[in-house]
């Protein structure tokens, strides 16, 4: 319990004393009662589209305006800052600064490239990585975005595949990992997938400092219309990765996997029932590392969301839930929410995103 503690603390003291002082009574009472805090964008009752912070409970803590549909987000312990990813084929991110101390930073994908939706930070926080889609050239792209100088966009590397969704990086901040769906899209066709009968998904460890490939895993032929969609990387760096099909729905293809640096591909036999229950599509994926856990969500076959052992890749636990949408670590196990406004065991008037983003070191 004492780490959660040191979450919700670590938030307080770097949110300060403007931020604390704006908040309701109810919202400063549940945040002091409150493990961890957490956000996620959401579409609000009147149409309009935002970020909230919550306590682990649901409750919701402070809300923030956004200008359209956000998707994942990307949180930095070292200063704070909160990126918030148009969906794709979006092309605008915003920066804010939950104290409340600076304004937000909105970026604007360069001409030739929109956003899908996630990326991440240097561990020290001073540099911004995006997915984005060279949508000409149809080849995935990560922009570099220097946070000590309004992340201007300094430079971009290869993603080294196409249809580059999720992006995440190592402890140590030497290498960027790249989960490529493999779906050609383009802005002109909306969110059209273009080559489903030839996709190309991949996952690519790439070199943070120079660009350069490190490691690049294809999908064999039998699963070329498995799209490698999330990642999450677990305690001892192994990279744990989140599929979507796009082939017919009888079939019951691996829908979750893992790898280290070195190693090929393994994927996770889950029960049939579960396989059947995520409707052959897993939206979100994260590693609880204290509790050596794995949670997915769905909210394909009804709706679920999934707790396995990171060790075994046993099935802990598995719940149906409506419209099940993002997942993140917990104090104890993981915070699920739904586009039905669930979050844990609270219902709030929104439509909660896809995502949740702990706002805490990596736990």
């Amino acid at each position: 319990m004492r780490g959660a503690l040191i979450d919700r603390r670590d938030f307080v003291r770097a949110a300060g004393l403007t931020f604390l002082a704006g908040l309701s009574p109810r919202a400063a009472f549940a945040l002091g009662r409150s493990d961890a805090v957490f956000a996620s964008a959401y579409r609000g009752a009147d149409g309009g589209y935002g970020i909230a912070t919550l306590t682990e409970r649901g409750e919701i803590v402070d809300r923030f305006d956004l200008p359209a549909r956000a998707h994942g987000m990307a949180f930095s312990p070292a200063t704070g800052r909160t990126v918030a990813f148009a969906r794709r084929p979006g092309t605008f991110a915003m920066v804010l600064d939950l104290s409340g101390r600076s304004e937000p930073v909105i970026l604007s994908a360069p001409e030739g490239r929109h956003y899908f939706g996630h990326g991440c930070f240097s561990p020290d926080g001073r540099l911004l990585y995006a997915s984005e889609n060279d949508f000409e050239a149809n080849s995935g792209m990560i922009g570099i975005y220097d946070a000590t100088a309004g992340f201007a966009r300094t430079g971009e590397y290869s993603a080294f595949g196409i249809g580059t969704h999720d992006l995440t990086i190592s402890d140590d901040g030497r290498m960027l990992i790249a989960a490529n769906g493999g779906i050609e899209t383009h802005p002109d066709f909306g969110r059209t997938k273009l080559n489903l009968d030839h996709m190309e998904p991949s996952l690519a460890l790439i070199d943070a400092s120079s660009g350069a490939l490190i490691e690049r895993h294809g999908l064999p032929p039998s699963l070329r219309q498995l799209s490698t969609r999330h990642v999450d990387v677990d305690a001892g760096g192994r990279v744990w990765f989140a599929c979507q099909y796009e082939g017919p729905r009888n079939d019951l293809p691996p829908l979750i996997g893992h790898f280290a640096r070195g190693e090929d591909l393994a994927f996770v036999s889950l029960p049939e029932d579960v396989t059947i229950g995520l409707g052959n599509y897993v939206g979100a994926i994260a590693v609880n590392r204290r509790d050596g856990l794995v949670g997915i969500t769905s909210p394909a076959g009804g709706g679920m969301a999934v707790t396995l052992d990171a060790k075994s890749g046993r099935v802990t636990q598995s719940r149906t839930l409506a419209d099940a949408a993002g997942v993140a670590p917990a104090a104890h196990g993981f915070a699920v929410s739904s586009y039905r406004g669930a979050f844990q065991d609270r219902h709030s008037p929104v439509a909660w995103d896809q995502h949740i983003v702990r706002l805490a070191a990596r736990g």
